[in-house]
């Protein structure tokens, strides 16, 4: 109330403070800020829990609601106490409807029912001013938004009998889950709602989901795609084939407990909502984190593993290391889930192009086709036609890749002895063979493997590499010609050797007898020797350069 101001006609001057005093405030000036500032915080803090306390002590300080609502809704002015009186008013909207203060019935006055209907507004106001704190806060806030949503939705759905389907797709959950999803919430916020509800709560879990499918009825940017792969990706794949959901987050939640508490109905839901992200518009990493996870955190989730199939083919097409994530997925579907796929092998066969030895996924491929080609049972035409290719690749390849090839092969012919014939075959004309050569039979053009007639060819190629310039390479190329008398190889020795480590290996050993060398020093180079005895060099006789 503003003071009262006497009328005395005189006015009077304000005392000027001397050099000392001024200083003397100025020293302690910075202390006596921080604590006026303390203590008007504290001031602050009681004053909005002075105002929680009568308000729930009688229905004449309703009214003081808005006050607390002018705070929270200009939580760029007032900071702190923006954040108090929203815990505040959590604490009073909850009271509030547990007390049955805010539920409507048909024995009261209309008196009775006006009140409750301003007080379902004021907290409809304060449910949108929460879910702006979400949307627009900085993280802390964002977390402290998220908790007090949650709090609310589970008072109103038990006290107020909200729990219906359309209120969880419609309501205020379903803003929350759109904005957890966009693009302004912060990733630890995202990960705090995926791990504190989502993975916990099976009714959470369930609506959540629903919720991002209905999101992806409209055209969903890029940024909401990539953070529902991420809250999708937190699902523990274990919960797939839970025996019993009775976990739930509203504890009285009987008009959607059994859709949420179906197994069946938890995994439609997951399986629709990752069909719709398959089939969305996705960046190439987003493609690429998928097929990552498609294995052990996607597959799970579906009832019918075939939906997959179109997905991990156009994958495959895209070449380079998405075609070979696409084949791990599928070789997981095949051996784990009975995925019937013909064409895997083609796919693969497809894949030994001669970039493979200079590509930089090179390791990785290896580490791959082992896997792939491990099995005992696949058919001796097929597995030649693998090893025939590779040692036909190795020819032009580089000695980092020619190191891997090699050992690959010999494992390969162990686990293969039918295949061994291409190690032993002969020509029958091995008479004419130096002077006019032979055909090979083997089809390097074919993309079948099963039709390059590789196991009626031979292995010569390795013969050739045991006459290769680099030392190491020839002294592997060996081991094919040797007695089979090692187990197996392990790959792992040799995927990560590089040009430069095999050359500087070379370079450090130590010369324990110096070579011999034999040269003559021309007289003249780029000219003729016409008085000397030597002959010309080289470059004379095949140039004139006078």
């Amino acid at each position: 109330m503003p003071g009262v101001i006497s009328d005395t006609g005189t006015t009077k001057k304000r005392k000027r403070l001397d050099l000392g005093q001024a200083t003397g405030n100025t020293r302690n000036g910075k202390t006596r800020r921080t604590e006026k500032s303390a203590s008007s915080s504290a001031s602050l803090g009681e004053g909005i829990l002075l105002l929680e306390s009568q308000i729930l002590e009688s229905r004449r300080h309703y009214n003081k609601i808005t006050t607390l609502q002018a705070y929270c809704q200009d939580h760029a002015a007032h900071g702190e106490r923006s954040l108090t009186a929203a815990v505040a008013l959590c604490r009073v909207f909850c009271r509030l409807m547990a007390m049955g203060n805010m539920s409507k019935s048909r024995q009261v006055s209309d008196n009775e029912t006006t009140i409750v209907l301003w007080l379902r507004t004021q907290y409809e106001s304060y449910k949108v001013t929460l879910l702006h704190l979400l949307a627009a806060a900085d993280p802390g806030m964002q977390s402290t938004a998220l908790t007090l949503l949650m709090r609310l939705l589970k008072e109103e759905f038990e006290s107020l009998n909200l729990a219906s389907e359309n209120n969880w797709r419609e309501g205020t959950f379903a803003s929350l889950v759109s904005i957890v999803a966009g693009s302004s919430v912060a990733d630890v916020v995202r990960e705090e709602f995926a791990q504190k509800y989502l993975q916990p709560y099976d009714d959470i879990r369930y609506y959540a989901l629903v919720c991002f499918s209905d999101l992806y009825d409209y055209a969903p940017l890029e940024a909401v795609t990539d953070n529902v792969i991420f809250i999708l990706s937190t699902f523990d794949p274990d919960l797939a084939n839970k025996s019993n959901l009775d976990r739930f987050y509203m504890s009285d939640n009987r008009q959607t407990k059994d859709k949420s508490s179906n197994l069946a109905m938890h995994r439609k839901q997951a399986q629709e909502q990752w069909l719709k992200i398959l089939k969305s518009d996705l960046t190439k990493s987003q493609r690429k984190g998928i097929l990552n996870m498609m294995a052990h955190q996607i597959a799970p989730w579906f009832n019918r593993l075939e939906f997959l199939m179109d997905f991990l083919t156009d994958s495959f097409d895209a070449g380079g290391s998405m075609s070979l994530a696409a084949l791990t997925g599928l070789f997981h579907l095949m051996q784990e889930k009975n995925l019937d796929y013909p064409q895997f092998y083609h796919k693969l066969y497809s894949l030994l192009s001669p970039e493979i030895l200079h590509s930089k996924h090179r390791s990785r491929f290896f580490r791959l086709l082992e896997i792939f080609l491990a099995s005992t049972h696949l058919p001796a035409v097929l597995v030649a036609s693998f090893i025939k290719r590779l040692a036909r690749l190795a020819l032009n390849a580089p000695p980092s890749g020619i190191v891997v090839v090699i050992p690959w092969i010999y494992n390969l012919l162990r686990n293969h002895p039918s295949c061994t014939f291409m190690i032993h075959r002969k020509p029958e004309y091995s008479a004419a063979l130096s002077p006019e050569g032979m055909d090979d039979p083997f089809d390097m053009n074919e993309t079948d493997p099963m039709q390059t007639n590789a196991i009626e060819s031979s292995l010569w190629e390795i013969h050739s590499l045991q006459s290769h310039y680099h030392p190491n390479v020839a002294t592997i190329a060996n081991i094919i010609s040797a007695p089979f008398t090692k187990h197996a190889y392990n790959l792992e020795d040799f995927l990560d050797h590089t040009y430069l480590q095999i050359l500087g290996t070379e370079l450090s050993k130590e010369i324990k007898k110096p070579p011999v060398v034999e040269y003559e020093i021309p007289k003249k180079v780029f000219f003729s020797n016409h008085d000397a005895p030597e002959k010309d060099s080289l470059l004379v006789r095949l140039w004139d350069f006078s």
